[in-house]
C-alpha cells in the first residue's frame, strides 16, 4: 500500500475521531445541568387551598370595622356584616378566591423581628375563614413593608412572620369600604321638617266712643 494512501486513511480516521468527540462533548454540554442556574423557589401560600372551600369569611380592621360573608343553605353567598343582606354572587366568590392567592414572599426567621415593630402586636387587619370541613383559620396582617410592596402577616398560633402580597389583602380590605351587596344601598330619605304657619293675630273689635252729651244752656 501506498504511503499517501495510508495517509490519507489515517486522515480520515482522526477526522472521524473529532466529529465524534465534538458531537458527544455538545450533546454531553446540553444535558448537563449549569452550575449558575438559580434553584426553583417554592412558592407557598397564606392560606392552604387544602383546607377546602370557604364558608365563611370575615375581615376587620383596626378601627373596629367589620364585613362578613357566608354560604346559605344553597350555597349562596350573603353578606352577613354589617348589614344582612343578599350578595352579589361573583363579587363574593371573587373574594374566596382571592384568598387562596395570597402569596408569600418571604419567610423570617422566628425571633428576627418584634412585633410591635411590623404591627402584629395590633394587627391592622385580620382575617377569619371557615371552611366547609370545620376548620377554621386566623391571620394577622400587620403594616406595610418598607419596599410598600407587602404587609408583614401572621397565622394565628404561629411564630413565624410572613411577608405577603400587598394587592392581595388590599382586595379584601376594599370590602370594608365596599361590601359585596347584591344591590345598592341607598339613604333613606329625610323627613321634610313642617312648616310651622304664622298665626295672624285677630285684630281686637274698636270700642265704640260713647257720644258726649253737650248741656243745653
Amino acid at each position: 500500500m501506498r504511503r499517501s494512501t495510508v495517509a490519507i486513511l489515517l486522515l480520515l480516521v482522526i477526522v472521524a475521531g473529532v466529529y465524534y468527540y465534538v458531537n458527544n462533548r455538545a450533546a454531553s454540554t446540553d444535558t448537563a445541568p449549569s452550575l449558575t442556574q438559580e434553584p426553583t423557589k417554592e412558592v407557598s401560600y397564606l392560606f392552604n387551598a387544602q383546607d377546602g372551600i370557604p364558608n365563611d369569611i370575615q375581615v376587620q380592621s383596626q378601627a373596629g370595622e367589620t364585613v362578613e360573608l357566608t354560604r346559605d343553605d344553597k350555597n349562596a353567598w350573603a353578606v352577613k356584616l354589617p348589614i344582612a343582606m343578599a350578595a352579589d354572587q361573583g363579587s363574593a366568590e371573587a373574594a374566596a378566591s382571592q384568598l387562596t392567592t395570597i402569596q408569600i414572599t418571604d419567610k423570617l426567621a422566628a425571633g428576627a423581628v418584634n412585633l410591635n415593630d411590623v404591627g402584629l402586636d395590633k394587627p391592622q387587619y385580620i382575617l377569619m375563614v371557615k371552611y366547609a370541613n370545620g376548620v377554621e383559620r386566623k391571620a394577622n396582617i400587620g403594616v406595610v413593608t418598607p419596599s410598600g410592596s407587602g404587609y408583614y402577616a401572621q397565622l394565628d398560633g404561629d411564630s413565624q412572620v410572613v411577608i405577603v402580597s400587598k394587592d392581595s389583602i388590599d382586595a379584601l380590605t376594599s370590602l370594608l369600604t365596599n361590601p359585596p351587596y347584591a344591590q345598592t344601598l341607598t339613604p333613606s330619605p329625610t323627613a321634610p321638617t313642617p312648616t310651622e304657619t304664622p298665626v295672624l293675630a285677630t285684630p281686637e273689635p274698636a270700642t265704640p266712643t260713647q257720644a258726649t252729651a253737650t248741656p243745653t244752656p
